[in-house]
């Protein structure tokens, strides 16, 4: 059960992650969740990009397990 909530929070969190970044590469002015870090246009996209990759890792990882458990095939 607990890998089945991790793999929905990791995907939650590459959603949230790629609309960010979609959104900031369309409009440069629109931060979105990660406009406190700062750092301008590349540095907000590496942010965005490296918390799609946790996430998909994260997810990734969440899968793997729950299938060693019998909970996917």
């Amino acid at each position: 059960m607990k890998y089945d909530v991790l793999q929905i929070i990791a995907m939650g969190l590459v959603v949230t992650a790629a609309q960010g970044a979609f959104r900031l590469l369309i409009d440069h002015d629109n931060t979105g969740l990660l406009g406190w870090v700062g750092g301008g246009f590349p540095v907000l996209l590496t942010a965005y990009l490296c918390v799609i990759a946790v996430g998909v890792v994260l997810a990734g990882w969440s899968h793997t397990r729950a299938k060693a458990l019998g909970r996917r095939k």
